[in-house]
């Protein structure tokens, strides 16, 4: 399993997955039934637009350079296509600060791995190099908020965050850990990133099997005789669904 190697020297990402397998699983999560959340189309989302939050405290102000590879996007090379689709863009630092902020948010439960055990911090990387306009201001979120995290860590404690204790770790979490009206002014942009996050993280770990399998999902299964329908709980949560979209069977 995928974990954050911890030595003298400091802490590192391990990941276990081909870029293969990363890929796929991007597709996998690009086409779940978690995607709303991601695009900002659930009629529930209350995420709130990073880039518009005032900045009080320190924000690091990063210029990213456009991600853009030769003989792929919207005028694809089919004759001689690209050896991978895109460069993948995380350092190794970002890496294992992704996983350990990853595993805070799902940690290993008994049998149920963490995060990192199922290389969601792949899967992340994956989503914000991608040459997409969503993935793309994600990009930005996220690697502002990574910045953040190390300069209030420095801050604070004069080390960087992968270097913090648990404790020390939770203790800079706690005050971005949501954004509220409650939220100190001077955490507001950094919880709206971080609540960004959460959901590209929730989402990646519950579209690996591990995931789906804690859910408690069944499907892609045969059924043996008729389709016996929706269960009544189903059709409730369908019902709900659609009368808040004004819409009904």
């Amino acid at each position: 399993m995928a974990k954050v190697i911890k030595n003298d020297k400091g802490a590192l990402y391990q990941s276990t997955i081909s870029r293969r397998e990363s890929l796929k699983w991007l597709g996998v999560l690009s086409a779940s039934a978690l995607l709303p959340s991601l695009v900002g189309c659930d009629v529930n989302d209350k995420a709130v637009d990073v880039a518009k939050e005032a900045i009080k405290g320190h924000w690091p102000d990063l210029s990213l350079p456009p991600i853009s590879v030769k003989g792929y996007g919207k005028d694809p090379d089919m004759i001689i296509p690209p050896s991978s689709p895109w460069p993948k863009t995380l350092s190794a630092e970002h890496l294992t600060l992704v996983a350990i902020l990853a595993d805070i948010l799902v940690p290993r439960d008994g049998d149920v791995p963490s995060a990192t055990e199922v290389n969601v911090p792949d899967v992340i990387d994956e989503w914000v190099s991608a040459p997409y306009k969503r993935q793309q201001d994600d990009r930005l979120t996220i690697l502002s908020m990574l910045v953040w995290i190390d300069d209030e860590s420095t801050l604070r404690f004069a080390k960087g965050f992968a270097g913090l204790s648990s404790v020390e770790q939770l203790m800079i979490m706690d005050d971005v850990a949501y954004h509220t009206d409650e939220t100190p002014a001077q955490y507001k942009r950094v919880a709206a990133a971080f609540s960004r996050f959460r959901k590209l993280a929730l989402a990646a770990f519950f579209c690996s099997p591990e995931g789906t399998k804690d859910l408690g999902y069944v499907g892609n299964v045969p059924i043996a005789g008729d389709y016996p329908g929706p269960t009544d709980e189903a059709m409730e949560h369908l019902n709900k669904a659609l009368a808040n979209l004004g819409l009904a069977l």
